[in-house]
């Protein structure tokens, strides 16, 4: 079946009339009735019940009618269709993201592609940085906001842009005498509380940069938990179990029990960017990149 015999369909169909659906399609009467009888034999019914009165209808062409309407509208849609599929405008997007992520840079990003790209259909997926590494390099995933490095494998299938460096600030257990006092705290002043972190296995540069401020203050953390979500590691706090060194947009995460301090001590900077694979074509996770590359630039002016 072809649309150019729906189409004759449809004009005999309005018209009731050969002669006049033939004007209107800019053709002679035989051509036409030619084509609406081969497709009354490709379908294997009538289409029309003709008689000396004129033409009318069947019951297999009432039923026909609309859908051959509806299958013309889809076609014609079609051209656009492709145009915004190709311009990343609709389709899909997975992206994954670590856990700090959703108290800073994700929600703006987010709340700026989907006033851009509207039809496009986000998948989150929150998840550890060693995951996303995984699912980019077996392709469950387009894109993973995660903290670096990218291991050296990784390097040759994956491109990497930065997206936010932030300092590292305490959370604290609520009520500790040594938050009476206002402004920045150094390690030296708090009490021996067991330590919340990551595990290096998890986010090696993560928990390494979290070691190195307490050797530069020349203290040994006891280790007291590990916990591989900010919000486990928040919980804890809150709990009393320890004391965290977290990004500081984890204070964003307000949580009963727990007060958030500035180091005095030097504290590294903890990086958050952006991976995807070098060989992913999709219009859908580039016209995100740029979106990204565009954001970041705004925010660099402001």
């Amino acid at each position: 079946m072809e649309l150019r015999q729906l189409r004759y369909f449809i004009a005999v169909a309005e018209e009731l009339h050969f002669g006049k659906a033939a004007l209107r399609l800019h053709m002679t009467q035989p051509p036409l009735s030619q084509t609406i009888q081969a497709l009354e034999e490709e379908l294997g019914a009538p289409l029309f019940e003709r008689n000396r009165r004129g033409v009318t209808l069947s019951p297999a062409g009432a039923a026909l009618l609309p859908e051959a309407r509806r299958m013309l509208a889809h076609a014609q849609e079609l051209p656009q269709l492709v145009q915004r599929a190709a311009g990343g405008e609709v389709g899909r997007l997975t992206l994954a993201f670590v856990s700090s992520a959703d108290y800073s840079v994700l929600p703006p990003f987010l709340r700026a592609y989907r006033a851009a790209y509207p039809q496009v259909q986000i998948t989150l997926q929150e998840a550890t940085s060693d995951l996303q590494l995984d699912d980019l390099l077996h392709n469950r995933i387009d894109a993973g906001l995660l903290i670096p490095p990218l291991p050296d494998k990784a390097k040759e299938q994956l491109d990497y842009l930065p997206v936010l460096n932030e300092p590292l600030v305490l959370a604290l257990p609520s009520g500790l005498p040594a938050l009476k006092k206002k402004g920045k705290l150094t390690l030296s002043a708090l009490p021996p509380l067991p330590l919340i972190i990551f595990p290096r296995a998890i986010s090696p540069a993560l928990h390494d940069a979290i070691l190195s401020v307490f050797r530069d203050a020349g203290i040994t953390p006891q280790i007291g938990q590990e916990a591989i979500q900010m919000q486990t590691i928040v919980s804890l706090v809150s709990a009393g179990i320890g004391m965290a060194l977290v990004p500081q947009s984890v204070s964003n995460l307000m949580r009963t029990g727990v007060e958030y301090r500035a180091l005095a001590d030097a504290t590294p900077l903890v990086e958050t960017g952006l991976a995807w694979r070098r060989d992913n074509a999709s219009p859908v996770l580039h016209g995100f990149l740029d979106l990204l590359r565009n954001e970041l630039r705004k925010s660099a002016l402001c």
